[in-house]
């Protein structure tokens, strides 16, 4: 009976904090939290919101180069009697308005002569260009905006066709812009095998996953990225399956940076746990919980992390801190002991949720504190989970995908939008390029 109250006592536990659970207590995202506004990690630094001093602001200019110049003439007469007309100018003070043109489709018509031979009546036709092979078509920048609308901004079909047709008084199809998608993934394929190459040859990579809809059913957009490149990949398994399919991490063997999905941890290479993830679980311990040693070493573990990114950290310290880290994690084991098989019972005993996450810290400890040892690695995952935040928007934007085909496409466009974004280049004219059929690439050092 003692064994049953224990494992009911640890069922009731585990189903509140679930209840109360948001996305600062465990893994949920904020979408999903209740109506009031979690509290965060970050410590406040006491200075006002806005600028800082020091802070260069931004502000509309006055051009050298107006396209457009009106002078507003000085007419009638003063009161005296003079007339303005006969008075010279004696100075001009200036006023711009920074406008949008007005904006129409620009037709281009290609005419190719037609000639005969007066001699032997042989017909002749000039060719047109490779980039005209229809009688009426769109340009590459009228597929380039499609593109831009409807990946990098997330704007559905009939929206995106509906706002080039209100700026520009005529637009493609929903058919013509998922063909130019397809267009777009097509061309960018020797892109996306050279970023597999580049990222395979990058000392730390970051890795998340997270939810998507292909007609209604669960899908997974999965992410690898660094500071350079990013590589999206798409796929109906959240597994090894869909790793092996992206082609990178079953090869790679530098240090991935990922939040211990059991998956990632299968892999052969260096690994490094996010500490954010871990944050929120000590905290979720601590107030549903109340394990006093995930308290302690949540504000343990906030302290050593400022300290290092404040340079302040010195080796003693580090090496004490890892110390009180284990002592931490011993305390955590010891107030939540393993739960005893009960009779009959069958397969893996399931723990508590605070004795896993203990075992947890024990057993990836230098996972954990990587970012301790090694200067170039980070506290957390961000770079990731930033990343991969924008497939949250989209699914509210406009939705999941039609086909596993479409979100394929999706990721491979996606992914040279992100490359170009990181290595400071024109995503417009990046677009525009591939419609051109002149991709241009990122630069890739291998």
């Amino acid at each position: 009976m003692t064994l049953e109250r224990d494992a009911l006592i640890v069922e009731n536990q585990s189903l509140k904090a679930q209840l109360s659970a948001d996305s600062t207590t465990s893994s949920q995202p904020p979408s999903t939290d209740k109506p009031w506004k979690p509290l965060s990690e970050r410590v406040k630094t006491g200075r006002p919101s806005g600028g800082q001093p020091g802070h260069i602001g931004k502000t509309l200019e006055m051009s050298a180069h107006p396209d457009t110049v009106i002078v507003l003439p000085v007419t009638g007469q003063c009161a005296c009697g003079q007339a303005w007309d006969e008075v010279p100018v004696q100075d001009r003070l200036a006023r711009q308005v920074h406008d949008l043109p007005e904006t129409r489709l620009h037709v281009t018509e290609y005419l190719a002569e037609v000639k005969i031979c007066p001699c032997c009546t042989v017909r002749q036709q000039a060719p047109f260009p490779a980039s005209v092979p229809g009688q009426v078509q769109y340009g590459p920048h009228v597929h380039a905006l499609s593109t831009l609308l409807n990946v990098v901004h997330f704007i559905p079909l009939a929206r995106t066709a509906e706002i080039i047709s209100t700026l520009y008084g005529s637009a493609p199809s929903d058919g013509t812009i998922l063909l130019n998608l397809n267009v777009a993934a097509e061309r960018l394929k020797d892109f996306e095998a050279q970023v597999k190459v580049a990222l395979l040859a990058e000392p730390i990579l970051y890795a998340d996953e997270t939810g998507s809809k292909v007609n209604g059913k669960l899908h997974w957009l999965h992410i690898l990225t660094c500071t350079s490149y990013t590589l999206y990949g798409h796929h109906r398994s959240r597994g090894y399956d869909a790793l092996v399919a992206m082609g990178v991490l079953p090869d790679y063997r530098g240090t991935l940076m990922h939040d211990a999905w059991r998956t990632y941890l299968s892999l052969p290479m260096d690994h490094a746990l996010c500490n954010a993830h871990l944050l929120r679980e000590l905290r979720g311990l601590h107030e549903f919980f109340q394990q006093e040693w995930a308290g302690e070493l949540r504000s343990a573990l906030q302290l050593v992390y400022h300290l290092k990114k404040s340079s302040t950290l010195t080796a003693i310290g580090v090496e004490a801190f890892k110390t009180h880290f284990d002592t931490l994690v011993a305390a955590g084991l010891e107030t939540n002991p393993a739960m005893e098989r009960r009779a009959g019972q069958r397969g893996r005993v399931k723990q508590s949720r605070a004795r896993n996450v203990a075992l947890r810290c024990q057993r990836y400890k230098r996972e954990m504190l990587r970012f301790l040892d090694d200067d170039r690695m980070p506290f957390d995952n961000n770079l990731a989970e930033q990343e991969i935040r924008m497939m949250c928007g989209k699914r509210k934007i406009s939705g999941g995908f039609r086909s596993e085909l479409g979100g394929e496409v999706f990721c491979r466009i996606r992914s040279y939008v992100a490359t170009l974004q990181k290595q400071g280049m024109n995503v417009w004219d990046g677009l525009v390029s591939i419609f051109a059929d002149n991709v241009l690439l990122p630069i890739f050092l291998i």
